[in-house]
């Protein structure tokens, strides 16, 4: 029998019948064109900037940006991550796909928790990815972990330890070839670190990105909800972005290359192109329907399993536990810490209206 949505039984009716049907009501799109176009300058510009501060901060000396308004931008995006991978990312995957949905309580999806499935499942990926880069580097240039400062030898024995020489000379000549080998063992402890670091950085983007998509074409056919949405939206795509050029400046990224500044316009770029995509499609786009739930949500766990291991593991236990080289400034140790949680708990309160 169809369902009627104007004669249900409640001791009788299927509650994912019901559930599905006040979802599917389509999108709330109500006018205001030109408020949403200028939404697509005003988050480009802002999301942008935010996400290139950090970055010419860091590479660009001659700009003399104090050093804690860097650890301000890079801690508090780093308190951002965080709090978008829990309030932004893994609340809505719920919502969407999760027990109580349309989705979760139809067909198979109702047979298994999908939703904390699928972030596990994500989560494992880019640990695993995470370690395999980690252990290629370790194989790739002769690191052992029980010996924390490997050894480097030079064709002619003299070893080098982290720049450091082992034996010296006094000769002019071998002070000389020293240096060089100074300067060459540098230059893969650089290249070292950055094989390390970038494919953590480029799965962070990814899952950052594909939230960015969502937001886009929700704020694109809006309802009554649009006025908050917006000013919301533009903070938050800032502080996101924030955080992802924070992430981005402490990679070791080869002088001139190309790849940071791509990869900062990516992130500026997603979003607004998709509020251009959702204006196109505003007739008949319905972030409701079972269909756009089961991609966003999809989308929004895989993203929350990104985007938690980044957090947790290459935000905070990196920085703050792990790092040989973390100051011992316990004034510049408590400004990190407080940047950290005013980012999480900023990011968290957005989470109130989006």
């Amino acid at each position: 029998m169809a369902f009627d949505p104007h004669n249900v039984d409640l001791d009788m009716a299927d509650p994912a019948e019901i559930v599905c049907y006040l979802n599917a009501e389509g999108n709330e799109y109500d006018g205001r064109m030109g408020a949403r176009v200028s939404a697509i300058f005003v988050i480009l510009v802002v999301s942008s900037a935010a996400t290139f501060f950090p970055v010419l901060a860091k590479r660009a000396p001659s700009l003399r940006i104090p050093l804690y308004v860097y650890l301000f931008a890079k801690y508090f995006g780093a308190g951002v991550i965080i709090a978008t991978a829990f309030i932004h990312l893994l609340d809505p995957a719920y919502e969407e796909i999760g027990g109580n949905s349309c989705v979760g309580l139809t067909g198979h999806w109702a047979d298994y928790p999908w939703c904390p499935a699928i972030v596990l499942t994500s989560l494992m990926v880019v640990f695993l990815l995470d370690f395999g880069a980690e252990r290629w580097v370790e194989v790739r240039y002769g690191i052992c972990r029980e010996d924390p400062e490997p050894m480097m030898a030079s064709p002619s024995g003299v070893e080098v330890q982290h720049g450091v020489r082992r034996s010296i000379s006094r000769s002019h000549s071998h002070d000389k070839q020293v240096k060089e080998i100074e300067s060459q063992s540098q230059e893969l402890l650089i290249e070292r670190s950055f094989k390390q670091q970038i494919a953590a950085f480029l799965i962070l983007e990814f899952g950052v990105i594909f939230h960015s998509v969502i937001i886009g074409l929700n704020l694109g056919v809006a309802g009554d909800e649009f006025p908050t949405l917006y000013p919301v939206l533009v903070f938050h795509q800032s502080f996101e972005g924030l955080g992802i050029g924070a992430r981005m400046s402490s990679i070791p990224f080869k002088k001139g290359s190309w790849l940071p500044w791509f990869l900062c316009t990516a992130y500026g770029l997603t979003t607004p192109i998709a509020i251009a995509i959702g204006l196109g499609l505003r007739t008949t786009y319905n972030p409701g329907s079972f269909t756009a739930n089961v991609v966003s949500g999809v989308l929004d766990a895989i993203s929350a399993g990104i985007l938690l291991y980044t957090g947790l593991v290459e935000l905070l236990a990196r920085d703050f536990l792990f790092d040989p080289h973390r100051t011992q400034d316990d004034k510049r140790l408590t400004f990190m810490v407080l940047a950290l949680l005013l980012g999480a708990g900023i990011m968290a309160l957005l989470g109130k209206w989006a």
